[in-house]
């Protein structure tokens, strides 16, 4: 298609498939979002960090293969001829940045960031192309204390949204501890074990027939008549790491699982229960994973998770750094946050509105200008419009307050505020109006 063509078409309103337009009242949610990611991150002592949007493809192909990097990133060649990739995560930046300064910096490293990320996939609910997430990590303490903190945090961040223990539990198991039982226990080999964890991964999206079939694709002749199927399938309706097999429980994954569930019982964590078919996807998780499901009928899936990557900061050439962390998606969050109608009411930031009468904009200005310094957000309706078409205008934006202004008031100094959200209308000092908006 030529140009000249694709200029006489009609260009589509549309975003591009998997994005969203954030109109204000969109950007207002987002905003609310972030803010309270901030400020619990920051109770923490994490500090906000940040990486650019496009990687080299390299970094992607060392943690996962051709086929993925090439089905679900937006990767291309720029001029150079340097192959690029559109960040997916956060985890490979942020590992790069710390094997950059791995002697610079100050252990234990607490760090946070909300990206802006693409992954071309399948949509679904609460899985779009375009996402923001919050990622929070720990670099540089390897006992349970660096766990024990992620999932106090992650609670605390559900608690700042108003979400009750109830309405979402956090899953917990041990990496760690699943490799011991199908490699030691189970006797599986190393293609095994990685194929079984990928197919426990996606227990929750099959049907237990489905289940039985990949299970027994992934046995051996002999280990289907040794019965291996059915004993793992018991050991999947296992709900207490106690009822674990004696050998697992002798471990030293085991016995960190265990030091972790008395520390969130003892911080009054009392959601955080054991899971053993959490897996999280990435073969990178070396040890405790854990993830946050929401626990509504109309929404019971997973929202977030994470848990501990020692080996990532290894791979750029400098010495190990134990890591912790999770990421939050916004798509995820901003479902569970609706589904428990726990969004609060967000006006705008705007909150009084000039309508002009006469041609008088000189000395509105003057007056939007004394109300500023006192701290009030005030926008001058400049349309020239008869009064009734400004005020609507004001409710469309959702304004609660609109200031009327003509001659006759500012030669009073006196003004009258009418509250579009009573419908009263009452005159005032400029002052008094300030104390009035600032208020509500």
């Amino acid at each position: 298609m030529t140009i000249r063509k694709i200029i006489k078409m009609a260009l589509s309103t549309q975003p591009y498939k998997g994005a969203r337009d954030f109109y204000p009242e969109d950007k207002r949610i987002q905003n609310y979002m972030f803010d309270v990611m901030r400020r619990v991150a920051q109770s923490y002592g994490y500090e906000e960090y940040d990486a650019p949007i496009l990687e080299s493809t390299d970094l992607y192909l060392a943690k996962g293969s051709q086929e993925i990097v090439q089905e679900q990133t937006y990767t291309f060649e720029d001029r150079g001829g340097r192959s690029v990739t559109v960040r997916t995560e956060m985890t490979p930046s942020v590992s790069r940045m710390v094997a950059g300064r791995r002697q610079e910096l100050g252990y234990p490293l607490r760090w946070f960031s909300i990206p802006n990320l693409w992954r071309y996939e399948r949509m679904q609910r609460g899985r779009l192309r375009e996402f923001w997430q919050l990622n929070v990590d720990i670099f540089g303490v390897p006992g349970v204390a660096a766990e024990h903190e992620i999932i106090c945090l992650a609670a605390d961040l559900m608690k700042a949204y108003g979400a009750k223990s109830g309405m979402y539990s956090i899953r917990i198991n041990s990496r760690a501890l699943m490799d011991y039982i199908m490699s030691e226990y189970l006797g599986l080999d190393t293609v095994q074990a990685s194929m079984l964890a990928r197919l426990i991964d996606r227990i929750r999206k099959m049907s237990e027939a489905e289940f039985a079939v990949q299970l027994d694709s992934i046995l051996s002749p002999s280990q289907r008549e040794e019965g291996y199927a059915q004993q793992i399938k018991d050991l999947l309706q296992v709900r207490r790491p106690q009822d674990l097999p004696e050998a697992a429980q002798k471990t030293e994954a085991y016995l960190q699982l265990a030091e972790l569930m008395d520390l969130l019982e003892e911080s009054k964590v009392t959601n955080a229960v054991f899971d053993i078919t959490i897996m999280r996807g990435f073969d990178y998780y070396t040890g405790i994973v854990f993830e946050v499901m929401d626990t509504s009928p109309e929404n019971n899936r997973a929202m977030f998770g994470g848990g501990r990557y020692d080996g990532l900061v290894g791979q750029f050439g400098v010495d190990p750094v134990p890591t912790v962390g999770f990421g939050m998606g916004d798509v995820t969050l901003q479902n569970f946050l609706e589904t428990h109608e726990l969004l609060p009411k967000l006006p705008p930031e705007t909150e009084l509105y000039i309508a002009m009468i006469g041609d008088i904009y000189a000395d509105v200005s003057k007056l939007a200008q004394r109300l500023r310094e006192e701290e009030v957000n005030v926008a001058i309706d400049t349309s020239g419009r008869k009064l009734d078409k400004q005020i609507k205008s004001a409710l469309k934006k959702q304004i609660r307050y609109v200031l009327i202004v003509g001659e006759n008031e500012l030669t009073e100094d006196r003004y009258k505020l009418k509250d579009l959200v009573t419908g009263t209308e009452e005159v005032h000092s400029l002052d008094r109006i300030v104390s009035i908006v600032l208020a509500n």
